[in-house]
């Protein structure tokens, strides 16, 4: 149904940026919320950014605030990550998720997206 392949992820010195780019094989993927999750070692996946499927709302996790974008290009099926002033403690498997209709009033959590990508690793370094 949905086929989500991410890419861009790679090594990175601190301060450095990387964008990430998630292609997204959907029929209706202007009508998807989508998002980007991490997964540190040892740790649970937890949401980085989420655009809804308007386009004209987002989420961020309060550690990336001012420092990561997400933005959607619906006519290319893509989504993005642009990663900026990046910190060790961002390293982690990045993953491309998407949440299709109906939505509830939460739309941001992991637990609430249908579709995962298969994740690209991102390690930052100093």
């Amino acid at each position: 149904q949905v086929q989500l392949v991410e890419s861009g992820g790679g090594l990175v010195q601190a301060g450095g940026s990387l964008r990430l780019s998630c292609v997204v094989s959907g029929r209706t993927f202007s009508t998807y919320n989508m998002g980007w999750f991490r997964q540190a070692s040892g740790k649970d996946r937890d949401t980085v950014a989420a655009i809804k499927w308007t386009g004209g709302t987002t989420y961020y996790a309060d550690s990336v605030k001012g420092r990561f974008t997400i933005s959607r290009d619906n006519a290319k099926n893509t989504v993005y990550l642009q990663m900026n002033s990046l910190k060790p403690e961002d390293t982690a498997v990045y993953y491309c998720t998407a949440d299709l209709p109906p939505y509830g009033s939460i739309w941001f959590r992991p637990r609430d997206y249908n579709y995962w990508g298969q994740g690209t690793q991102v390690t930052v370094f100093s």
